[in-house]
């Protein structure tokens, strides 16, 4: 099955750096306005929040962190992160849904934007309905990762090992219905792999377990797992891409090691509430389509296990209805729900 999901910290610009638990504030440079404002559009009118579903140290945290100093400096006004972990990012996506400030935008990962409602019908927001997609920012593939304790020297070894284990190995996520997990399923479905689920607040803590030995597998974002590999943490079984990836070119793919059509690909969007008017989502698209192009913004994705996107909302919707009918599939057949 190939499957292209798009799964969801900042520097000072100009000004003074202020940080408190779980919120961090970038100041605009008043100078470096963006030259393609909307002229009769008075807007931002007070500091811009992007809300984040996963705490620091996590990639969309690093995600909202690498934007916002270009955007405070873009609209002429401070942008705040705020970090709402729980519930697999749901939380923070349920918050922007919700809120009718018009300054509140989600830095959100794909459960988020597709599966949140099909998965747990009491979520308390519709993706589709609640939330107004603006732009994809980034994407990656994900590296299978185990702990040194686990001996096999190679991927057939690993996976062979792997289905000897059943249900005595575990493998962690950052939530339930995060590519993190689904793509783990698809993984013991394909390869008879019994490997037990096992939720975390965010990969980093995932990373933990690992390195702990309380898991021995996960699939990872490449920017958090790649540093602990080549620390000898931790260990690369292969790349959820259909071929080597240039964002760790070292790591074969594991379609090459035999999982053929094997395909995930993670995404970090950015979306605001359905209620945001027309004017604001446009002036949204083109910042981000700004901030995005930036070579200083690219290159910090690129460093954390990135592709740079910033494809426009219009194609993100017809992406999220894409990835929401695959990702659905994925539910059903493997019988996923709330633990």
């Amino acid at each position: 099955m190939r499957l292209l999901c798009l799964a969801g910290t900042l520097a000072c610009a100009g000004g003074v750096l202020a940080q408190s638990p779980g919120v961090v504030r970038a100041e605009p440079n008043p100078s470096g306005a963006s030259s393609s404002r909307v002229a009769d559009l008075n807007w931002p009118t007070r500091p811009l929040r992007l809300v984040v579903g996963f705490g620091g140290g996590s990639s969309p945290d690093f995600v909202a962190r690498v934007l916002a100093t270009s955007m405070a400096k873009a609209l002429g006004q401070p942008v705040i992160v705020e970090n709402h972990a729980g519930a697999s990012g749901n939380i923070a996506a349920g918050i922007v849904a919700k809120s009718t400030d018009q300054h509140t935008i989600g830095i959100l990962i794909n459960g988020n934007m597709t599966i949140a409602k099909i998965l747990n019908p009491a979520t308390p927001y519709d993706p589709q309905k609640d939330l107004v997609p603006l732009s994809i920012l980034c994407t990656a593939p994900l590296v299978l990762a185990t702990t040194p304790q686990v001996s096999q020297a190679d991927a057939r070894g690993f996976l062979t090992a792997a289905r000897a284990a059943g249900g005595t190995w575990s493998y962690g996520s950052p939530g339930i219905g995060t590519i993190g997990h689904l793509g783990m399923e698809l993984l013991n479905a394909r390869t008879g792999i019994a490997a037990v689920h096992v939720p975390y607040q965010g990969n980093p803590q995932v990373i933990s377990g690992l390195i702990g030995a309380q898991l021995q597998l996960a699939l990872l974002p490449p920017g958090l797992a790649d540093e602990q590999i080549k620390a000898g943490k931790l260990r690369a079984i292969g790349v959820t891409s259909a071929r080597r990836s240039t964002l760790v070119p070292d790591y074969p793919s594991l379609q090459e090691v035999g999982l053929k059509d094997f395909e995930l690909e993670i995404w970090t969007a950015a979306a605001a509430p359905a209620s945001l008017p027309a004017p604001i989502v446009q002036r949204l698209n083109q910042v981000l389509a700004e901030v995005i192009r930036l070579p200083e913004v690219r290159q910090k994705l690129f460093q954390h296990g990135y592709e740079a996107v910033g494809i426009s909302g219009e194609a993100l919707a017809r992406r999220v209805r894409a990835d929401t009918a695959a990702l659905s599939q994925i539910i059903a057949s493997q019988g996923i729900k709330l633990e």
